[in-house]
Parts: C-alpha cells; structure tokens; sequence
C-alpha cells in the first residue's frame, strides 16, 4: 500500500514503537525511514499529540496499528492526516467469530472484577479483548518478568506482548523520547481469556495473580 501511494526514498512514515517489527520493515522495503511515536497508555496504539509532534517537512505517511482488540482513535488520526496531508494506513488485527468475541468479554468481565495488585484493562471502545493485558506496576526492579515466571510456576500461561520496543532494536535504533512505549514494554503482561477457559480455569488465574500481585507496590 504504501509502495501504491508513492511513498519511497527520502520519505518517512510515521510508525509505532510497541510492536509489529513487519510494520518497520515494511517502510525500510520501500525505500522510507520509519519513525516511531508514541503510544496512548490506554489503548497501547498510537497517540494522536504524539504522531502530530513527529510530524516533518518529509513526513509522507502514518501506519496506525490497533492492539489487543483494542482500536485507535482513528478519527483523531485521519483528521491529523487531513490536516498534514499524508496518508493514513491501518493495520487491523484478525476478526474472531463473534461468539468467541462474547465469551472472551465474559473472561474479561470475571478477571476485572477479581483481580489485585495489578492494573486490568480499561475495556471501552468495543474492546474485543484479542489480548487480555494487564500491567505489573514496578518499584525499580524488573516485577513484570518475575511475576510472570511465578505465574508460569503456578500453571498460568501468559506472555510479554512486546519485549522490545522497535527503537531499541539495532535495525531501527532511534534516540527518541517515547516513555509511554518505553513503561508498557516493560510492565505489560497478556494473561489468558480464551474462549477454551472452563471456570476453574479462570479461578486459578485469579488465584495466582492475587497471591503474587499483593507483593507488588507502584512505586511513589
């Protein structure tokens, strides 16, 4: 799309850092320099102030990516787009049949109303809960990593959606400030609310993270 559109060599098209490594390199494949933005800590996708304070004479292009079933204002993007005269892509995530979407909501829903010592997901906006995913406040130490060994120690599969921001990697290193992507990389945490879940399932989820999340402070 972005080859369509004309961008190329000399361009550069707005990205996020928070994952979607495919998103950079596709940039880097048309010849374009990806830079990165950063993220909304609601919504994990792009940030609307952000993307207009990156925006320069060679700026061509922004490829918003939605997260964890959770979209960007996209609006707000398309009229920052307007207004710059660049294009505006979107990355959707995969579609889940309805009734997987409903009980992945229902998960959500026991998880929210349940779960201690962590932050859960603010789930407005149609959230469809692709990930569950919650932060692990820290206190100067790496809590998120431990956590989630600790939780695999319980039986709980979960994951670490990002491990590395895009700007931290050697192909795409950039000396730029984006501490909303720098704090969710490093306390974010998917826990699982497939629609497969049987309710002891989900109990023991909540058992585990509560029994770990009380050791927890944010630090002050």
């Amino acid at each position: 799309m972005l080859r369509a559109a004309g961008v190329g060599i000399g361009d550069e098209v707005i990205v996020p850092a928070f994952g979607n490594v495919e998103v950079a390199e596709a940039v880097a494949l048309v010849g374009a320099l990806p830079m990165f933005a950063d993220v909304d800590p609601v919504t994990y996708c792009l940030d609307a102030d952000a993307v207009d304070a990156a925006v320069t004479s060679r700026t061509a292009a922004v490829v918003v990516v939605h997260r964890f079933g959770r979209p960007a204002d996209i609006a707000r993007l398309h009229e920052l787009g307007q207004r710059h005269g660049l294009l505006v892509l979107e990355q959707a995530e995969s579609q889940a049949p309805y009734d997987e979407v409903a009980q992945r909501r229902q998960r959500a829903a026991y998880l929210d109303a349940r779960l201690r010592g962590v932050r859960t997901p603010d789930g407005g906006d149609g959230h469809t809960y692709q990930q569950y995913v919650v932060r692990v406040p820290g206190n100067g130490r790496p809590d998120r990593d431990a956590f989630a060994r600790a939780l695999r120690g319980r039986g709980v599969e979960c994951r670490v959606p990002v491990k590395t921001p895009l700007h931290r990697l050697p192909e795409f290193r950039r000396f730029v400030s984006l501490p909303q992507t720098e704090l969710a990389a490093d306390e974010t945490l998917a826990l699982p609310v497939e629609a497969s879940l049987t309710k002891r399932d989900m109990q023991r989820i909540v058992s585990a993270c509560n029994a770990l999340g009380g050791l927890l402070q944010p630090a002050f």
